[in-house]
């Protein structure tokens, strides 16, 4: 009774330990003995058996067989529970918002559907004196974007060859590509690089940067990007647009230790 009386008056160093213990296991794939939990928690074994069991009853860590800890289902459940609510572009607006404000250029959100990127989310402050338009659900063609390059470097340059067949690399200005040996090369580029760059190849007077953005599972769900006049491109935003994809990937679950070499 003490003991309980002393948790309902001061609950923190409760949760605290609680975390300790749910941190120790999730760096430990095996299940792991009580003394090995108190070892590396620095609580007492006592105290840490206490919680332990209280954890175990609501299935926040499993008891594996007398003595022995892993983590429990209730956390996965809480997980995917989790991540069924996340929203991209939720969790891309306020990282959008901070890049239109450092740059004063177009900041877009792009998803792939099919042989097209979709365009998700915008911010601009109407400066731009650019004909193209990113209205929201606008479509573009994968090659000639910043943002859809980084979807077939993703692919892989198989799948690649089966796009350019596909859609014939159609040439929108003089300066897209439109040679599957020179997309090639360019996805090589954005592969050593970091980022994607499109030079006037969706539309004369207009260029653009992107980066991936990547989930939990390090796949690439979508492309954030910086359009601007030609003559306003700076070469310091490939290196602000990747941190900031980054930044949202994170936000979503991505960790970069977890993931492959990232396209973008």
């Amino acid at each position: 009774m003490p003991a309980a009386r002393d948790s309902n008056k001061n609950p923190i160093p409760v949760i605290a330990r609680m975390m300790k213990l749910l941190d120790v296991l999730a760096s430990h794939p095996e299940p792991l003995g009580l003394k090995q939990v108190a070892q590396y928690t620095g609580l007492h074994p006592s105290t840490a058996h206490r919680i332990l069991s209280a954890m175990a009853a609501d299935r926040m860590v499993d008891r594996v067989e007398p003595g022995s800890y892993r983590l429990g289902m209730h956390l996965l459940e809480l997980g995917n529970l989790v991540k069924s609510r996340i929203n991209v572009r939720e969790m891309a607006l306020p990282v959008m918002r901070e890049l239109h404000a450092q740059t004063g250029e177009t900041v877009n959100l792009s998803v792939r559907h099919d042989d097209e990127i979709v365009y998700v989310e915008r911010t601009s402050s109407g400066r731009s004196a650019m004909r193209v338009v990113h209205v929201i659900g606008t479509r573009a063609a994968l090659h000639i974007t910043a943002a859809g390059k980084l979807f077939l470097l993703e692919e892989g340059f198989a799948k690649l060859r089966e796009y350019a067949k596909r859609t014939g690399l159609t040439g929108h200005t003089r300066n897209t590509i439109t040679a599957l040996p020179q997309l090639e090369r360019e996805l090589e580029r954005i592969q050593r690089q970091g980022w994607a760059t499109d030079n006037e190849e969706a539309e004369i007077g207009v260029r653009c940067v992107a980066a991936a953005v990547r989930d939990d599972g390090g796949a690439l769900v979508a492309a954030l990007s910086i359009s601007s006049p030609a003559d306003r491109m700076k070469p310091t935003w490939g290196p602000l647009v990747k941190e900031s994809a980054e930044r949202i990937g994170h936000a979503i679950g991505h960790r970069k230790d977890a993931s492959r070499i990232s396209a973008a």
